[in-house]
């Protein structure tokens, strides 16, 4: 049976949508908290979407994904990776596929696997962090630079950037969301500029909580990056027609958030695709690859809010991120990576409990203050937002202090 750690006559208001009663996989570390990824341009304050899936057997979907990946055959899947890319592979001088990325583990490996070993001719692009970290940035040019592959990024207009940054924290208590539109957004557009017909991102969103069904294909669904119309799009939890009356932007400086219009990707023959569906995907493995072939480094230091050092490094921003989640769904960055390795046999449950115990919703103080200076939000605002996120069925306060209501550690198992 699920194993819940509240009792229901003991429930509390529940923000966000979340499933009033918390429950933990008994596999790994994750929480029915966790909320499933969902088209960045739809998000609004009042947003419900659906959560990760624990079933009667107390087993998480991610969890049940991992074990489905040993019966996968591969090497069948391997097979059909090559017709693709058989059907598509240029030797004219013109790029045949397109990865996105910053130059972290995951991008690297797929980009190096596709050049080198498969043959390809990739164009790399990004969109840049927010607020690049030395090693962060260093890790970029080495793809490139050691890696060997083109690449555009996309500098957008810094002004806008700040301000829709801090709009998405005040009305979402959601730093990353501009680096996440732009992520999702960037490459489907840039492909139909260029007509180039493949874009290959890492591991599909299930390898984390998305719904198993998302796996039965290569295929992006395309409600991540195709638009209708404005009427559907909201950046930072707002309107369009809010933000260009209320702060004076246009639409030229929203168009790079804007995802593709979906009548131009139907007149293409444009496919998102999902390299983890044909190859096996392991993070830890990815890193070695990407240190290999690519001169990838980690942090010097472990990353506040967890015990790695080298998952999600190059942007100021992230540690913040993972902060906010920790106060929306009581999950940190170390329930993150700690659920992942235990997925992986890298880590013991037990292990990752105590990882999580430990260092989960660790102050981000290393870059806190940069990152409030640069998009010109006081520290006391910040602040405020944060005690006002916390979601009561969540969180109580004991002797002045905010603790979780039901945590990893005192669930039964």
């Amino acid at each position: 049976m699920i194993q819940n750690i509240q009792d229901s006559a003991d429930q509390q208001a529940a923000y966000y949508g979340l499933p009033t009663r918390v429950c933990y996989c008994k596999k790994c570390v994750m929480s029915n908290q966790r909320p499933s990824s969902y088209p960045e341009f739809k998000h609004t304050a009042s947003r419900i979407t659906p959560t990760l899936h624990i079933g009667e057997d107390g087993v998480c979907d991610a969890c049940r994904y991992n074990e489905r990946k040993r019966d996968i055959p591969w090497a069948a899947r391997e097979e059909e990776l090559l017709k693709l890319l058989d059907l598509h592979r240029r030797n004219d001088g013109e790029y045949d596929c397109i990865v996105p990325g910053s130059g972290g583990k995951d991008s690297v490996y797929a980009a190096h696997l596709l050049k080198y070993k498969y043959g390809m001719h990739p164009l790399t692009v990004t969109w840049p962090p927010i607020m690049y970290t030395d090693y962060g940035y260093q890790n970029f040019r080495n793809w490139l630079d050691v890696g060997g592959f083109d690449n555009l990024s996309f500098n957008r207009n810094g002004r806008v950037h700040k301000l829709l940054t801090r709009l998405a924290i005040e009305n979402l208590l959601h730093p990353f969301q501009t680096f996440i539109l732009g992520q999702k957004n960037l490459a489907p557009k840039l492909a139909l500029k260029f007509k180039i017909p493949l874009i290959f991102y890492g591991e599909p969103e299930a390898e984390y909580g998305n719904a198993i069904a998302e796996t039965n294909v290569s295929l992006r669904d395309k409600s991540y990056y195709a638009m209708a119309n404005l009427d559907e799009i909201h950046l930072a939890g707002l309107p369009i027609p809010e933000l260009t009356e209320k702060y004076g932007l246009t639409l030229n400086d929203l168009r790079c958030y804007l995802p593709a219009d979906h009548q131009e990707l139907e007149a293409t023959r444009i496919e998102v695709h999902y390299l983890g569906y044909y190859l096996r995907w392991t993070p830890q493995e990815a890193y070695y690859y990407s240190v290999e072939h690519a001169g990838f480094k980690a942090r010097q230091f472990r990353t506040e809010g967890t015990y790695s050092k080298y998952n999600s490094i190059d942007d100021k921003i992230d540690d913040l991120h993972y902060y906010t989640t920790y106060l929306k769904f009581g999950l940190g960055r170390a329930s993150y990576d700690a659920s992942q390795e235990i997925r992986n046999n890298h880590l013991t449950r037990e292990e990752g409990v105590a990882l999580v115990k430990r260092f989960d919703g660790e102050y981000p103080s290393r870059y806190l203050q940069e990152v409030l200076d640069y998009i010109e939000l006081p520290l006391e605002r910040f602040n405020e937002l944060c005690e006002k996120a916390r979601s009561p069925h969540l969180w109580t306060k004991q002797t002045g202090e905010w603790r979780l209501r039901y945590p990893v550690w005192e669930a039964e198992v």
